[in-house]
């Protein structure tokens, strides 16, 4: 999985979530806070942790905010701040900014400012989104034990048209395809000659690597 970078505003509950699950795939992560103590507590967690205003463009160009791959507005309670850090990181030149919304209000205002995601806190765990993030075909990740994981992962180019038995992750990688999720509804069990068709969706199962190794091999180098 191709090493990304990361800058998380805001090391609450969410964003330190967020941000340690980051680290344990392998990324690098800055984690942001104004609140000196907080980012004590998450000091040697990240890659780095700063003490820092974002809602201060000049703050955010100190720390060469432009320059990441992504980065995560997860500020608490503060509205007028969540939205002029997400206006600041787009007028900066982030390539991806995602942003957490306290109400489906808020979320509406971080769409129009262009903001490429809106999380909402109660709908999405910090993990889960960890995942999705650094796996652009992952649609949604259930960690069933600290081993296996179920996953949902959206068809690539290089996948479409081949038959399961084609595919074949079981043999090559030791995880399975247990669903497929097709327009015109769910195959449970589907067999080795079922065809993947660009609109599909995989239902997976397996350990976290033998996941990681499938997306490696096929996902990213067609999506």
């Amino acid at each position: 999985m191709e090493l990304q970078q990361f800058a998380v505003i805001g090391m609450g509950r969410f964003g330190s979530s967020l941000a340690k699950e980051l680290v344990k795939l392998g990324h690098q992560v800055l984690g942001i806070d104004k609140d000196e103590e907080v980012i004590g507590d998450v000091t040697g967690l990240v890659t780095h942790a700063v003490v820092a205003d974002a809602s201060d463009e000049e703050v955010l160009r100190s720390l060469g905010i432009r320059n990441f791959d992504c980065a995560i507005v997860a500020i608490g309670d503060d509205i007028q701040t969540s939205i002029l850090v997400s206006i600041q990181m787009k007028e900066l030149g982030v390539k991806k900014v995602v942003a957490k919304a306290l109400s489906e209000l808020h979320g509406r205002v971080l769409e129009r400012l262009g903001v490429d995601r809106v999380i909402y806190p109660e709908r999405d765990m910090g993990i889960r989104v960890a995942h999705q993030l650094v796996s652009p075909n992952l649609l949604d990740y259930i960690e069933l034990s600290k081993e296996y994981t179920i996953a949902e992962l959206s068809v690539p180019n290089c996948m479409q048209g081949m038959a399961l038995k084609d595919v074949n992750p079981r043999a090559k990688f030791g995880c399975s395809i247990v669903a497929l999720n097709k327009p015109k509804g769910i195959i449970i069990a589907p067999t080795a000659e079922d065809v993947l068709d660009e609109k599909d969706i995989m239902v997976m199962i397996g350990t976290n690597t033998q996941i990681e190794d499938f997306e490696e091999a096929f996902m990213l180098k067609g999506k």
